[in-house]
């Protein structure tokens, strides 16, 4: 068992190592993995209507590339040339926001520690905005290099649907060869985590698409309502950045609430319906939309996840901040299976005192008594 245990840990270690190393390659083949692994129920109804399976993935590979095309055409020109005016702006705004904090703070901060310490306030202001807007900047360069420059534009618009198409196609006897390496005797236990992994992903993978397009949409119609500037692209930035969790809203309150000073000053009511467009969005996420489309599939702990987010965001950039919760969520069901057998197993159940709210409860073995010969007598 330890041997067992030591080889596959070991297995895991180089294959994380192998990973780390080819991360900047990676993204075309995971994406195509994962546009299969999402289309293949599609492929799988097509295939009961009486359609064989390449002719189901061509149709639907085809349909697919036709509106991402589609999408890319009326969508991304419109998209890059507002984020390229929101990027010429951030020096302007980032100076009037900086005197705004200023103008507001300078005289109780120069009557409590006098005109140095009012200095003091404005260099730690800028410096501050600086590393904002250097951090801000530096994400949005790390996006477009991690997708252009070290992996390419064509490569994922070439290479990805290649692999959806071959892994697609192959899908269901690449699954059924899997089944056949599990050893019989395990195979029950490795279908049933199997599902109950699939279950999670597909669950988080849908319910938060959906969260998206709906917080999304909510957040571009409001801020356009308020009449912030570029109000419609930051709304949708933080919807579609709602996939990965926390990022999302902390990003679009932070922007939206720095454009709205710097553009509302000192019109404040316009700025509280600013940040009212992303508090109301904040409860309707955690109260309505989290519950009802996610609910609990994923099951994972908010400081598990910001773990994981932080830890492979660090290892693989943009594209570990996107499998993050997929890989967690996977990891919390053998987790909780592990745990599971271990409380029914004889390691559990040895005699000591089960600690906690049980504390009182032992499980004893049962004392099988001895039998003791009777003793002899000597002559």
């Amino acid at each position: 068992m330890q041997r067992r245990a030591a080889l596959t840990l070991a297995v895991l270690a180089v294959l994380v190592f192998l990973l780390y190393q080819l991360r900047d390659v990676l993204l075309p083949f995971v994406a195509g993995a994962a546009l299969a692994y999402a289309l293949d129920p599609v492929a799988d109804r097509l295939e009961r209507l009486g359609l064989g399976r390449l002719t189901a993935t061509l149709i639907i590979l085809a349909v697919f590339l036709f509106g991402l095309i589609l999408v890319l055409i009326l969508v991304v020109p419109l998209a890059a040339n507002q984020v390229a005016a929101l990027v010429a702006s951030l020096p302007a705004m980032i100076a009037k926001l900086q005197a705004i904090i200023v103008e507001r703070a300078g005289p109780l901060i120069e009557r409590a520690g006098g005109h140095g310490a009012l200095q003091e306030l404005q260099s730690s202001v800028g410096n501050l905005m600086g590393q904002a807007v250097a951090w801000i900047l530096g994400f949005l360069r790390s996006l477009w290099s991690g997708s252009q420059a070290v992996v390419g534009i064509v490569s994922l618009l070439v290479v990805t649907p290649v692999v959806a198409f071959y892994l697609l196609v192959d899908w269901d006897r690449m699954i059924a060869t899997l089944d056949r390496w599990v050893p019989p005797r395990h195979r029950d236990t490795a279908r049933m985590l199997a599902r109950d992994i699939d279950g999670a992903i597909t669950a988080f993978i849908r319910g938060q698409s959906l969260v998206c397009l709906i917080l999304g949409t909510f957040y571009a119609v409001g801020l356009w309502l308020v009449g912030l500037n570029f109000g419609v692209l930051i709304g949708l930035m933080a919807g579609f950045l709602t996939f990965i969790p926390y990022v999302g809203s902390l990003t679009g309150f932070l922007l939206s609430t720095g454009v709205a000073l710097v553009q509302f000053w000192p019109d404040w009511v316009s700025v509280v319906l600013t940040v009212g467009v992303f508090l109301v969005g904040q409860f309707l996420e955690g109260n309505v939309l989290q519950p009802k489309l996610v609910g609990d599939a994923v099951r994972l702990h908010p400081v598990w996840l910001m773990f994981a987010l932080l830890a492979f965001g660090s290892l693989f950039g943009f594209l570990g901040l996107l499998l993050a919760v997929p890989v967690a969520a996977a990891l919390g069901v053998i987790a909780r299976f592990g745990v599971k057998r271990y409380l029914e197993s004889r390691l559990y159940h040895d005699g000591t005192p089960i600690l906690g709210a049980d504390a009182a409860v032992v499980v004893a073995k049962p004392v099988v008594a001895k039998a003791v010969p009777p003793a002899i007598s000597k002559p």
